[in-house]
């Protein structure tokens, strides 16, 4: 997991592979995402800077450019060869042998983008605002939403299952939403949480998910471990993301 001042935080077989000191940061980070055999991660700024460590490339970056809206998330492609870095806007940024196969830049959207997932082949990815609504682009099929629906809390991150036949919502109260071929394996939705959830990431067999809040305390569901949790260590900085 990130916090927003960069400091991560491994648990479990994951390593830790930088930074060791403090970055000088423009914007501060908002997510993260994982190459394919996990022995680098790629962080992004809200500028869309991208910070790279272990095996992870650098593919090129928005920290330069003028953007219409902050970047909110990233996904990396399956081979790990490039990225996606998405705008509050829905705003798509492809880099590498990341294809860019559309963005709700040009849509007025009732609200804003706060996350995206892959398909398994790259050919195509799912936007997801603060209603829960979904955006579906190249070879994701949309399996339905809660844009319609009236939430306890806002969406705050998804996660698609391995074969991309479904997809889960998670809201900042730690509700999930499941949808398509993703299966509802609990949630923290009735749980009186420290801090609100940030984000959520899934097992590799889809067979579960962890959630972290932005103390960075961790909730596992279905064959999702628990392998510690960074609440208490992340010296008064908000956790941002998580990836596996």
């Amino acid at each position: 997991m990130v916090t927003s001042a960069a400091q991560v935080f491994a648990y479990g077989a994951d390593d830790s592979f930088g930074p060791n000191g403090a970055l000088d940061l423009n914007r501060p980070m908002v997510g993260m995402a994982t190459t394919p055999d996990g022995g680098g991660y790629w962080l992004v700024a809200a500028d869309g800077g991208i910070f790279n460590f272990g095996d992870a490339s650098f593919y090129g970056s928005t920290g330069g450019m003028g953007l219409n809206a902050p970047i909110v998330g990233m996904a990396a492609t399956p081979d790990g060869n490039g990225y996606w870095l998405v705008g509050a806007d829905g705003g798509i940024f492809a880099t590498g042998d990341a294809h860019y196969e559309g963005s709700t830049g040009a849509l007025t959207l009732n609200k804003p983008v706060v996350g995206m997932a892959r398909t398994p082949d790259g050919r195509g990815y799912w936007l997801v605002a603060s209603d829960g609504g979904v955006f579906a682009f190249g070879d994701a099929a949309f399996y339905g939403s809660t844009g319609n629906f009236p939430l306890n809390r806002p969406i705050v991150g998804m996660a698609a299952t391995p074969d991309g036949r479904g997809y889960w919502l998670v809201a900042s109260d730690g509700g999930i939403f499941a949808f398509g071929a993703a299966a509802f394996y609990g949630s923290a939705g009735n749980l009186e949480l420290n801090r609100p959830i940030v984000g959520m990431t899934a097992t590799p067999a889809g067979g579960g998910y962890w959630l972290v809040a932005s103390d960075g305390g961790v909730f596992a569901y279905g064959d999702a471990s628990f392998y510690g949790s960074a609440q208490g260590t992340a010296a008064g900085q908000p956790v941002v993301g998580i990836a596996s």
